[in-house]
């Protein structure tokens, strides 16, 4: 099993190192936080094999304290996070010794595969291991859920919720997954709720009836549809989910390979895949994992 990548994270904003560290973590890496760039000194000793490090810092900032990292640890590369305005400024970081720059808010995608890009740069080629299922899906704790019983309200609620930043600072975003689990007796899928099975819903049934064989050529009005989506979604708003939900994603085991989960996706026409592990749903890999993984094999 590979060792974690170390990553130094200094920043003086207690949320942004409390929620980078947390996501970093998830993600796979060892993270060590510092709030300055003082603190960020004192715990080179722990020998990070990366560091993001903050432009703008009370005390020592961050032009100086990659002038002091790169002294005592030549080789160690430097990620510096910067606002658009602070682009020249960290554009100059460059030509101190910084690896490369990233504009805050960053991608927590952009910002791990610039990690990862760092960790390997000037060491000797090494052989990939390709992730399995299970080390590429969003665990089932961090997917949005709920039960079939909730309302369509409800439903509305909690996907916008997945479609705005899960975790946010001014620095750093972690987006959303863009669809529902509807959950029932603990950790068993029944169901999915997305954006499509809203706009399902919403349809009058009357719009899709046979019409009249005199009236095959009348076209609906801009009267006709008026105020028509604010009625529909006003009246259906309590119906249950389970009731609009679409059926569950089809399963895949932990342990199977990415391209059988492109494969099943792409076969049975599906974004996403429920993922079991011992017979147990642990969590969900969707289309856009499947892309990270792509853009990571060309970068690596």
């Amino acid at each position: 099993m590979e060792s974690k990548i170390k990553v130094l994270m200094v920043d003086d904003e207690a949320q942004f190192r409390a929620t980078t560290q947390k996501i970093l973590n998830r993600k796979g890496f060892e993270t060590i936080i510092a709030a300055s760039g003082e603190e960020a000194l004192g715990k080179l000793g722990e020998a990070p094999d990366v560091v993001i490090l903050d432009i703008k810092m009370p005390g020592i900032d961050g032009h100086q304290a990659l002038q002091e990292i790169k002294k005592q640890k030549p080789d160690l590369p430097v990620i510096i996070l910067t606002g658009h305005s602070a682009l020249p400024s960290a554009m100059a970081a460059l030509g101190k010794g910084a690896f490369d720059y990233l504009s805050k808010p960053c991608d927590i995608e952009l910002l791990t595969a610039k990690i990862h890009e760092a960790y390997q740069y000037g060491k000797a080629p090494i052989v990939r291991q390709e992730k399995t299922v299970g080390e590429a899906m969003v665990p089932l704790e961090d997917y949005t859920t709920l039960t079939g019983d909730q309302s369509i309200a409800d439903a509305i609620a909690q996907l916008k919720g997945s479609f705005t930043c899960k975790i946010s600072t001014s620095r750093i975003m972690e987006t959303g997954h863009r669809s529902v689990l509807v959950m029932a007796g603990g950790r068993q899928v029944i169901g999915i709720v997305a954006i499509t099975d809203l706009i399902k819903m919403i349809m009058p049934g009357y719009l899709s009836a046979p019409k009249p064989s005199t009236a095959d050529s009348i076209q609906y009005s801009p009267m006709f549809w008026k105020g028509m989506f604010s009625t529909e979604i006003r009246k259906k708003a309590q119906v249950k989910v389970n009731r609009v939900m679409s059926p569950a994603p089809p399963v895949i085991d932990a342990a199977a390979s990415l391209m059988e989960a492109a494969y099943r996706m792409d076969v049975e026409n599906v974004r996403r895949l429920v993922v079991e592990s011992s017979g147990t749903v642990v969590g969900v890999i969707r289309e856009q994992d499947l892309f990270f993984e792509m853009e990571s094999v060309l970068s690596s």
